[in-house]
């Protein structure tokens, strides 16, 4: 094709397609082939393919733009490049199209405008430039490993050190990010997108004062800016100051009453403090908004006590279908009509709409469940009894942690609920601090992709133990207050419990274990807001299960007595001995409060509403279904 044979590119395009119908690269040719040879539709209907595979993918909205352009549909053309900028703000293309369109449609502001942007890129260095685009695009080591590189070749480079604080934000390195944009407000302390980005991480450290005082100094240099109103008000709303935060919601929206997302947020913070009839309005007022915003349904949905009424389930089913909806909209749609339907017993149609709505979350995360069972396997390779006989009595000494681990939705919320519940255990949420320490073990710009963990352990000293232990103490302490014992509610530990026992021996773990049907069942009809990826197809779900029992039983071997079971059934049914048991295992006393908790768990049998449907999650699970 760069040689100007665009036709025999197509012909090889085509092929290879038949090999990897879905591979981004390819059809994107594809399309840009169609397109030069003067074949627009054609060209549309491959980018409509590509985006059911890779949403929101910017170069396939620049595209998109392009064929607009080309058919000489003017207004569809700066539809999709501003989709497209938005997407990714490096694509100089879209940019100088835009300010062509908008000087042929006598807007010349906007023109200016897209013509000062292309003036931005054009002053940045082409590595930089191009790492930010694919950091736009999801490549987030590529765009690490070009930043990386960059850096080292060039020193200080705001620019590049904040984009690479970038990269460890989207991989959840936060302690990297905040030392890099520290180092970058040292050196330009005007700095404002790094300021903001500063706040985020801040933010995502739970150091919500701080995070609050970097908005502040932002909304000083520029009040009216709404993404620094906006970043203001999350940091209140963190900081449990929730007047403050209705407040500057109530005020954006005076200003933009159409902005759905602010109505969620605002509907979000309402819910939080008990104002449900005031969050409904909320959501509903987004809704309005946007109708086919899913998220304000989802919302809904998510109240549990709230029932849709016939007209909004038909006008839910109508935005799902639509092709014209964005992909995150449809999943959020078919999750909410999934649960409508559900309470209204027309399970048929409810399982329906939660592969619909699973099918196109799956297609966005695009899970491979082979990375999670290698690592478990190597858990159990390097993680012997033999291997912890010889790492006696290492570790930081402290018993303040209490992890609680397992599989979503088996009961992890009531045990929190229960601990948080006495008086000397503070109730924290689910950290990411262990994940974050294992991450630290990441081989970074060395090129080597072999993963080092967890064999790496074999590797550390006692030292090293001892010091990550006291770092994570540290590191969680944002999160309590002066109680002796906290609470770590991450499921997803259950991974690292070797870990978790070496650098602190004295912890406590409890697994939430839950049958595998009702389990399994429950991951796929949960819509999850980070993490979750596993839960997008039923034979996932299935394997992720399979590989925590299997883990779960190689901790029970090489560490006996570690870890305290309590089984979902005996929670639900029996709250109050689970409560007792619990307690016992931590060296707590029991406190009436503690005996005294809700339990307002999902139903234990409610999979099987669904049976009928559930034959591959059975197959998938064996003999543990």
């Amino acid at each position: 094709m760069g040689r100007g044979q665009v036709a025999e590119g197509l012909a090889a395009a085509e092929a290879l397609l038949r090999e990897v119908p879905e591979n981004r690269d390819l059809l994107l040719i594809m399309a840009v082939c169609q397109r030069l040879l003067q074949r627009a539709p054609a060209a549309l209907a491959t980018l409509a393919i590509l985006e059911v595979a890779h949403p929101g993918y910017s170069h396939m909205l620049q595209e998109r733009g392009h064929c607009y352009a080309a058919a000489g549909n003017s207004s569809a053309a700066i539809d999709a490049y501003l989709r497209a900028v938005n997407a990714n703000v490096t694509l100089a293309a879209s940019w100088g199209a835009l300010q062509a369109l908008f000087r042929a449609a006598g807007r010349p502001e906007d023109a200016d405008k897209a013509a000062a942007h292309l003036a931005k890129l054009a002053a940045l260095p082409g590595p930089v430039l191009a790492a930010s685009s694919l950091l736009a695009d999801g490549e987030i080591h590529a765009a690490e490993q070009v930043l990386r590189q960059f850096l080292l070749e060039h020193g200080d480079h705001i620019e590049a050190m904040r984009l690479l604080a970038q990269t460890g934000m989207k991989s959840e390195v936060f302690h990297e990010a905040e030392l890099l944009l520290a180092k970058v407000l040292a050196l330009s302390p005007d700095y404002a997108p790094a300021r903001y980005d500063y706040a985020l991480v801040l933010l995502r450290r739970h150091r919500n004062l701080e995070a609050c005082e970097e908005a502040e100094t932002l909304l000083r240099a520029d009040p009216a800016n709404r993404s620094y109103r906006l970043l203001h008000a999350s940091a209140c709303v963190a900081l449990g100051n929730h007047d403050e935060a209705v407040k500057t919601y109530r005020e954006l929206l005076a200003e933009t009453p159409r902005a759905a997302a602010i109505h969620v947020a605002l509907g979000n913070v309402l819910k939080a403090v008990g104002r449900e009839a005031e969050a409904i309005a909320c959501y509903r007022s987004a809704a309005a908004a946007a109708p086919g915003y899913g998220v304000a349904y989802w919302s809904l949905a998510e109240l549990k006590t709230y029932r849709f009424s016939d007209e909004e389930i038909e006008r839910m089913r109508r935005y799902e279908e639509l092709e014209a909806t964005p992909p995150a909209d449809r999943f959020h749609l078919g999750f909410a009509l999934a649960k409508a339907l559900e309470h209204r017993a027309d399970y048929a149609e409810s399982f329906r709409y939660y592969q619909r709505g699973n099918a196109l979350k799956y297609a966005q995360v695009r899970y491979s469940p082979q990375p999670m069972e290698r690592t478990a396997r190597r858990q159990m390779a390097t993680c012997t009894e033999a291997f912890f006989a010889q790492r006696e009595k290492i570790g930081c000494s402290s018993d303040a942690p209490i992890f609680v681990v397992g599989m979503p939705a088996s009961g992890q919320a009531l045990l929190e609920r229960i601990l948080a519940a006495h008086s000397m255990v503070e109730g924290t949420m689910e950290l990411a601090d262990i994940p974050r320490l294992v991450h630290s073990f990441k081989d970074h710009g060395r090129g080597n992709s072999a993963p080092r963990y967890p064999q790496v352990l074999a590797e550390l000293s006692s030292a090293q133990f001892k010091e990550f232990g006291q770092r994570y103490i540290a590191e969680t302490r944002v999160h309590r207050a002066d109680k002796p014992f906290f609470v770590d509610s991450s499921p997803s530990n259950f991974r690292h419990i070797g870990f978790i026992h070496l650098i602190l021996p004295n912890a406590k773990i409890i697994d939430a274990r839950r049958e595998a049907m009702g389990c399994c069942f429950s991951c796929f009809k949960q819509l999850f807001t980070v993490g979750g990826e596993f839960t997008y197809r039923l034979e996932d779900v299935a394997r992720y299960y399979r590989a925590y029992v299997a883990l779960m039983a190689h901790w029970d071997r090489v560490l006996p007595g570690k870890i305290l079971r309590i089984q979902y059934q005996e929670l639900v049914q029996d709250p109050a001995g689970s409560a007792r048991r619990l307690l016992d295992f931590c060296g707590l006393e029991v406190e009436p409060a503690c005996l005294r908790q809700p339990s307002f768990e999902e139903g234990l049998d409610d999979w099987r509403s669904f049976e009928p449907w559930l034959d591959p999650l059975k197959s998938a699970l064996g003999e543990l279904s």
